[in-house]
């Protein structure tokens, strides 16, 4: 059934909205982790989060059971946990663009786990794209394995393959069973956002800097990059097709390395534009491919 015409509007929207909202929260998870230790962050974030999510499934009058909880939680340590918990470490050493750019790489991860675990074959535009994101990911850790950090883009990278497996693992899952996506969305966030915390008790860290700052890093967070931003995602993949969905998600790490270049003077070497620029362009060439990966989801 196709969206009506103002469905569609609000959906581009909401879709505009979104790269702004994730893509200027590295800026902010880069500010955050100066007062946090990185998974407390990310538990917080997180957590939060879910609580926000769950208050809008209770005014829906949805179920707060969750109908496959072992489902929900290898989503939610794939997605959430390794996703988050490994982007918010990394933040703490590496650069904001550096961080951004290899952690959105995931859809090249997910093309080639795709390959033998859902049977999608890889066809000439996806093998294009995963040569020129490849170059782009030596471009960026080539130069960086002289210089300290380069650890840091190492977490990124595994970072958006531990995103890749989520995405691999739901719509393996999705295909064989009917979800309610806002409901997945919510326990997939819990769940993880628990394991975060575990983590985060378990790692030695600094105590938490209550300053303003921090607290308002925290609400952007939990309010508008947690709650909000997977409420317009639902909303967006329901209205819009996945290539459309999907080529709106490139945005967002264009937008924190403007962002950071602007507000953290973070600026990129000609080398690591470059690698970023292979990047980027590769993620273009597989949202554009036929059969392009419709799970996009974010930070």
């Amino acid at each position: 059934m196709k969206s009506s015409p103002h469905r569609h509007r609000l959906a581009v929207i909401a879709l505009l909205i979104l790269a702004f909202a994730w893509g200027y929260n590295w800026v902010v998870m880069k500010i955050a982790v100066a007062y946090a230790p990185p998974f407390v962050f990310a538990a917080m974030r997180t957590l939060g989060g879910a609580v926000v999510l769950f208050v809008v499934l209770a005014v829906m009058r949805r179920s707060l059971r969750p109908k496959f909880p072992l489902a929900y939680f290898i989503f939610g340590v794939l997605q959430t946990s390794g996703f988050l918990g490994l982007v918010t470490w990394a933040i703490v050493d590496a650069g904001v663009g550096n961080v951004a750019v290899l952690s959105y790489a995931m859809p090249i991860w997910a093309t080639l786990l795709a390959w033998p675990l859902l049977g999608e074959r890889l066809n000439t535009r996806s093998m294009l794209a995963v040569a020129l994101a490849i170059l782009g990911i030596l471009f960026l850790l080539g130069p960086a394995v002289l210089h300290t950090g380069w650890q840091a883009d190492i977490l990124a990278l595994f970072a958006g393959i531990s995103w890749a497996a989520g995405v691999v693992y739901a719509k393996w899952f999705t295909a064989r069973h009917e979800v309610d996506i806002l409901e997945m969305t919510t326990w997939q966030m819990a769940f993880g956002g628990i394991v975060l915390g575990l983590v985060a008790m378990l790692v030695p860290s600094a105590p938490i800097i209550w300053s303003s700052a921090f607290i308002a890093a925290l609400a952007y967070n939990v309010l508008i990059a947690t709650a909000l931003a997977y409420l317009l995602w639902v909303f967006i993949l329901a209205v819009l097709t996945a290539r459309d969905a999907s080529m709106g998600t490139l945005s967002n790490p264009i937008i924190g390395v403007f962002a950071a270049w602007i507000q953290l003077s973070e600026r990129p070497s000609p080398l690591e534009l470059t690698g970023m620029g292979c990047i980027v362009v590769g993620l273009a060439v597989l949202a554009t491919a036929p059969r392009a990966l419709a799970e996009l989801s974010e930070n």
